[in-house]
């Protein structure tokens, strides 16, 4: 049994923290009262936890950066769990305010209010802080599954208005840990897939693309390497890290994916009936990371954890079967998604 009854979980209305609500919904019932704080961005959608809306599970709509109410509903908790972020990398390279405002001015006004009130804290951010690895073409499989991969001791080196505010968050939980003895854990994850992403991302873009009778759209080439992890198996780590980490260590999540983005939708493509190469190469997103990948032993030796989503064709036949099952939840937002990129991307001939 957890000694946590009452939690906070921002960003809980978004894709990886509805699933992670969900998750402690159904899986820890000692768990009395969790409190979603979301500010229901474009990217945070109250559908996504309806169903589990009650005695046990309150939406409040508001700021993570806005301090009055932080500070109101930290003093109602024991943890607070951290998950509220601008997360598009495209949409920090044209704009950074957002940014800035949520990813950093957002973590510090919630590690205040930890502090003050002595809560436990588990911060989640990503592998992008890390930027990328290297490509090697002379490994099997294009280098997925071999080579170098991110640990908890590799150096911050990001890439983006995005993942540089995601670097600048986690180093001042690190230096709250140690000046001031802030409780907090960080998890830093791979790519995400699974119900409830926001189809600007690349797999249901694709996947909304083809149900839509419209071609994919894949970046340059196509060769770049994401390290593919379902959401379930992300809240599950998450779980772990925040009743059995070690305070002030960070804990990377991941589930040996590695896959590049030409692989994905063309075997997004097959399992929906279409050709393969039924899709149109666009230009490039700026600064596009080559590889990720995450070396997961400290999680799994340290914690026990272990993914149970391993098997990455059958978690995306499940994702596209959700995405076709569902298209009321993204159907009104697609046209605007698909206009907005078509700003920045051309068709490469």
């Amino acid at each position: 049994m957890t000694e946590f009854k009452k939690i906070i979980v921002t960003g809980g209305a978004g894709f990886i923290g509805s699933n992670f609500v969900h998750y402690v919904y159904n899986n820890h019932p000692e768990i009395e009262k969790i409190i979603v704080l979301d500010k229901l961005t474009y990217a945070g959608n109250k559908a996504n936890i309806a169903d589990i809306l009650g005695d046990r599970v309150e939406l409040v709509v508001g700021d993570i950066a806005d301090a009055k109410l932080v500070d109101e509903l930290a003093a109602k908790v024991d943890a607070i769990v951290h998950y509220a972020a601008e997360s598009h990398n495209d949409n920090s390279l044209k704009s950074q305010d957002e940014f800035i405002h949520t990813n950093f001015i957002g973590t510090y006004t919630l590690i205040q209010a930890a502090r003050k009130y002595d809560l436990r804290f588990h911060h989640v951010s990503t592998d992008e802080v890390y930027g990328d690895l290297p490509y090697r073409e002379d490994l099997p499989g294009h280098g997925e599954g071999e080579g170098e991969k991110f640990t908890d001791r590799t150096p911050y080196n990001p890439s983006s208005p995005y993942s540089s505010t995601k670097a600048a968050s986690d180093l001042i939980v690190r230096a709250w840990v140690r000046s001031f003895g802030l409780k907090a854990t960080i998890s830093n994850c791979s790519n995400n897939y699974g119900p409830y992403q926001h189809i600007e991302k690349f797999i249901p873009r694709q996947i909304t693309n083809i149900l839509s009778g419209s071609r994919p759209k894949l970046y340059g080439d196509g060769k770049n390497v994401r390290d593919w992890i379902h959401t379930e198996d992300h809240s599950s780590g998450v779980w772990a890290i925040l009743t059995k980490g070690q305070i002030g260590e960070t804990y990377l999540i991941g589930a040996d994916g590695e896959k590049n983005n030409k692989e994905v939708l063309e075997e997004i493509l097959t399992e929906m009936g279409q050709d393969a190469t039924a899709y149109d190469r666009v230009t490039d997103r700026a600064g596009h990371d080559l590889r990720y990948a995450i070396d997961n032993t400290k999680l799994r030796t340290e914690l026990g954890w272990t993914p149970k989503h391993t098997d990455f064709e059958s978690g995306l036949k499940e994702t596209i079967n959700w995405y076709s099952e569902n298209a009321a939840w993204w159907q009104a937002e697609k046209a605007a998604v698909e206009a907005n990129y078509a700003k920045s991307q051309e068709v490469l001939k």
